[in-house]
């Protein structure tokens, strides 16, 4: 960047999602002018930023997505759709707000605060928002430069898939488990489980959907893999988890049955040694964290595990503020040593803003298949 960028700051476009008073979702591409950096922030040029599934909460909403129409040049467009009546209650807070989204990204600092110079032309990973955007300014503590030889593709992901790996395995030791059980186990986030719990010797019981998933995963060196839509999926869950132990669940799907059926088979895996009956069931707490929404239905509960059973949510926000700033820089510490490897990302297809607008990958993304990740690249024309 020239010392007048730097005395004068910097335009650049950036994607923004509004939801409407008049019930529509809005997608364009805004310019955005960013003042010169203050002492400790940097402005990154932002070369990488994937779209993980809890981006699109932000960026789509409920809008009915086989109602979205075109508007607008191609090199600016702009997006619409239709929002249900039903679903307009819940989005109150955001009605006639465009919002930035993307939760982290990577690039190259274009320019540095008085205090934090030496950033200058390093490439970094950034958490903090607003990343779907050709240029982004924030405080230097938010990011982190990446090692050496990595790209930024390479940094893109350092945030919310590798801190919530390491989160699920200490939240497993911090409440006393000794082996976990995570569903749409072949997603990045899966396969970055299942590394560092190879690495780490804790158990882990991956399900997926698919015999493609399934093989994936074992070819990665997982133990225990269950597909759902086989035949004997119940069978072999409790025999995966009376196998490891597993008594702490980490689900991605949320709606349907597939929380009722872990908590059946841990129940039925506790049952299974020679003891007195109960029937209150197993004394031993059964926990299952939803994290994710790949169904957005309700959840259905057959309750007949006992009462030693708990259902919660989970969010790594919460997590990294129990562990405070010197656990988070310890966790980041090993993300970025570990970049290449336990914690590397793969990606489907790269994409610019501009191709982000476009109806046929907005439905891609709202498919949320497992194994489908986009990677967008602001730089791109």
């Amino acid at each position: 960047m020239t010392s007048q960028m730097q005395r004068e700051g910097i335009t650049g476009l950036e994607l923004r999602s509004t939801v409407t008073s008049d019930r529509r979702l809005i997608l364009s591409l805004e310019p955005v002018r960013l003042r010169p950096p203050a002492a400790h922030e940097v402005v990154v040029a932002v070369q990488a930023a994937p779209l993980n599934p809890s981006d699109l909460g932000l960026l789509l909403g409920p809008a009915d997505l086989a109602t979205i129409a075109v508007e607008g040049p191609a090199e600016r467009p702009r997006l619409t759709a239709a929002i249900p009546e039903h679903a307009m209650a819940s989005l109150s807070a955001r009605i006639d707000q465009p919002m930035s989204v993307g939760n982290e990204g990577a690039g190259t600092v274009v320019a540095a605060g008085s205090a934090v110079g030496h950033l200058l032309g390093r490439k970094v990973a950034m958490f903090g928002g607003a990343m779907y955007a050709q240029f982004r300014k924030l405080p230097a503590a938010d990011c982190v430069v990446l090692p050496d030889g990595a790209s930024a593709a390479d940094g893109a992901s350092m945030f919310v898939n590798p801190l919530t790996a390491l989160a699920m395995v200490e939240t497993m030791r911090d409440e006393g488990h000794r082996a976990l059980v995570h569903t749409a186990a072949a997603s990045n986030l899966g396969q970055m489980l299942n590394r560092l719990c190879l690495a780490e010797g804790v158990p882990l019981v991956n399900i997926v959907r698919s015999d493609l998933q399934a093989e994936r995963l074992r070819s990665a060196g997982a133990g225990h893999v269950v597909d759902s839509s086989s035949a004997d999926f119940a069978q072999r869950l409790e025999d995966a988890i009376a196998s490891t132990g597993a008594t702490i669940a980490f689900d991605a799907v949320g709606g349907g049955g597939l929380v009722d059926a872990i908590l059946h088979a841990m129940e039925r895996s506790l049952s299974r040694p020679a003891g007195a009956f109960s029937r209150y069931g197993s004394t031993t707490l059964k926990q299952v964290y939803l994290y994710g929404s790949l169904d957005p239905g309700p959840t259905i509960l057959n309750r007949t595990y006992g009462m030693a059973w708990r259902i919660g949510g989970f969010l790594l926000t919460p997590f990294l503020d129990r562990i405070g700033p010197a656990g988070v820089a310890r966790l980041r510490d090993r993300v970025a040593a570990e970049l290449k490897t336990t914690f590397a990302s793969n990606y489907t297809a790269t994409i610019s803003l501009r191709e982000m607008l476009d109806p046929r990958h907005l439905s891609a993304f709202a498919r949320r298949a497992t194994g489908e990740k986009y990677l967008v690249d602001p730089s791109l024309p």
